[in-house]
């Protein structure tokens, strides 16, 4: 019997991964980074300061306080903000810093990884942005031909 050590486990484990399996883990984590409030967590940190809406921020990555994040992203409610957040340093995607001041100052900021994952997701925000109004006419031909 051929015996394998856990770091060769992994490794094989590694190259079995197929998000087109349901058990995979790779389907699980792109489950969780497809949604809304990571996309736009790692553009607001991957972008830095906060833009003007429909500018090109090109922005140099930097670390936010929790309330920046939560004055950015419109409509986030503190439970999922939160929520998020813990699982995108979970994923090691995001550092949480505590500065002992008074009040207490708590800043995340992208990790490697983190930074990895948002110059993918910075462009599919970007064709987002850019492609709204055929999506919208679209639907609006869709729906005329449908009803």
């Amino acid at each position: 019997m051929v015996t394998t050590t856990a770091a060769q486990q992994r490794a094989q484990a590694k190259v079995q991964y197929d998000a087109f399996v349901a058990a995979c883990p790779s389907r699980q984590l792109l489950d969780r980074i497809s949604d809304k409030w990571v996309t736009l967590i790692l553009a607001a940190l991957g972008n830095g300061s906060p833009h003007e809406p429909g500018t090109d921020c090109a922005g140099d990555p930097r670390a936010m306080r929790y309330s920046e994040l939560a004055r950015l992203l419109a409509g986030v409610s503190q439970k999922m903000l939160t929520q998020t957040l813990r699982s995108l340093e979970r994923d090691g995607l995001v550092t949480r810093t505590v500065t002992p001041t008074v009040p207490v100052t708590v800043s995340y900021e992208l990790t490697d990884l983190g930074l990895s994952l948002y110059d993918g997701m910075r462009g599919l925000k970007s064709w987002a942005e850019t492609h709204m109004d055929d999506v919208l006419a679209n639907r609006e031909t869709y729906d005329a031909r449908v009803d």
